[in-house]
């Protein structure tokens, strides 16, 4: 993910953190969002979360499902529906690519990260990803918490 600060347009809507821990990702792809109106104003707001969601390719397309994004208040007329599916634009060639990888090779899309562009364009990063099973889970975590003792330890023998 690129980090800039002085980008006035860039700004991560909702990330899900736990993807990393359950999933072991093996490749990513950036892909653009179908929204209406009113998810846009609520996105710029930060009202959404990809936790429970998850990508699918059905009839020839990608779909983003079970994706939540806050309601607009102002928006009196023209609501939208907070966890409708919404369809995710990505090239014909990546979406051959991405249906070989569920179909094919059994692995899952998992939305990692929801952001606004540097040109203000809402944008999903999804991570074509096997799920982990459980002794990965806690060898990640053993890892982790290594890694936190060995930074506590060169630090107090400074």
């Amino acid at each position: 993910m690129a980090k800039t600060t002085s980008d006035p347009n860039y700004k991560v809507i909702a990330e899900n953190r736990r993807a990393r821990f359950d999933y072991a990702i093996e490749d990513d792809l950036e892909c653009g969002i179908l929204l209406e109106g009113s998810e846009v104003k609520s996105l710029r707001q930060g009202g959404a979360n990809i936790a429970e969601s998850y990508a699918s390719v059905e009839d020839g397309e990608l779909w983003l499902i079970n994706s939540y994004i806050a309601p607009y208040d102002q928006a009196k007329t023209f609501r939208h529906e907070e966890r409708r599916r919404r369809k995710l634009l990505v090239s014909r060639k990546e979406l051959s690519n991405l249906w070989n990888a569920t179909q094919r090779k059994g692995m899952t899309l998992v939305p990692i990260v929801m952001y606004f562009n540097h040109a203000g364009l809402a944008k999903l990063k999804i991570g074509i990803a096997k799920g982990k099973k459980h002794h990965d889970k806690r060898e990640t975590e053993a890892k982790r918490d290594w890694s936190r003792q060995k930074q506590r330890l060169l630090k107090d023998n400074r």
